[in-house]
């Protein structure tokens, strides 16, 4: 499978992944899109009733007194407040006050496996670069190769796959690539020992994703 690479244009490098695809994106440098499963909790400043924690369920929605079902899936915190603030002062209040924040992170994970310390399944919270998701899984373990780092992601429809130098990330003369939701982090192992030596023959170490 890996013999069908297939290289990228320079233009296309980091892409994000789908915009279709709800658990992967962020908008701007930190805005967190929310997805199913997600917990938001809900002020409304003389309003207990609607003051609650409300979990997105698996269509998207959450449902308010007064405003019934609102589709949360795919906005932002602050999307999904301006619309509840809207649908309020729509019908039932002067000028109201609405505050919103995500108290559990569920919808967005990825996966780190190979050569780290805690290889496993993590949950965003925010903007995640390659780095912070590596510490996040313990670090690399003494077995890592540092130039075998590679980031699967659906990019068009396609699986694709960029390898990147740890070493080279550090040092501060490679980009330190943004993380999304459903990417699958692998750190290959060193020596004889590599399960994607041929990959790696393939794509070379430059950030680039290509068909995979």
């Amino acid at each position: 499978r890996e013999g069908n690479a297939a290289m990228v244009t320079t233009t296309d490098q980091l892409r994000p992944p789908d915009a279709e695809v709800v658990s992967g994106a962020y908008e701007g440098v930190a805005d967190y899109r929310l997805g199913a499963s997600d917990v938001v909790n809900i002020e409304v400043y003389g309003l207990p009733e609607l003051t609650r924690a409300l979990r997105v369920n698996s269509r998207g929605m959450i449902a308010l007194p007064l405003l019934g079902p609102i589709r949360a899936a795919g906005k932002t915190v602050a999307e999904l407040e301006d619309e509840i603030t809207t649908l309020l002062a729509d019908d039932f209040l002067q000028d109201p006050q609405v505050t919103l924040f995500v108290s559990d992170y569920t919808s967005q994970k990825i996966t780190v496996e190979g050569a780290v310390n805690r290889p496993g399944i993590y949950p965003l919270s925010g903007s995640t670069s390659l780095l912070q998701a590596i510490v996040v899984a313990g670090g690399v373990s003494e077995l890592a190769n540092p130039k075998g780092i590679i980031i699967f992601r659906v990019i068009d429809g396609k699986r694709m796959a960029a390898v990147f130098d740890l070493q080279q990330i550090r040092g501060g003369n490679a980009e330190d690539p943004r993380i999304y939701g459903d990417d699958l982090i692998v750190i290959d192992q060193s020596g004889s020992k590599s399960a994607w030596a041929s990959l790696l023959k393939v794509i070379p170490v430059a950030g680039m994703f290509s068909v995979f």
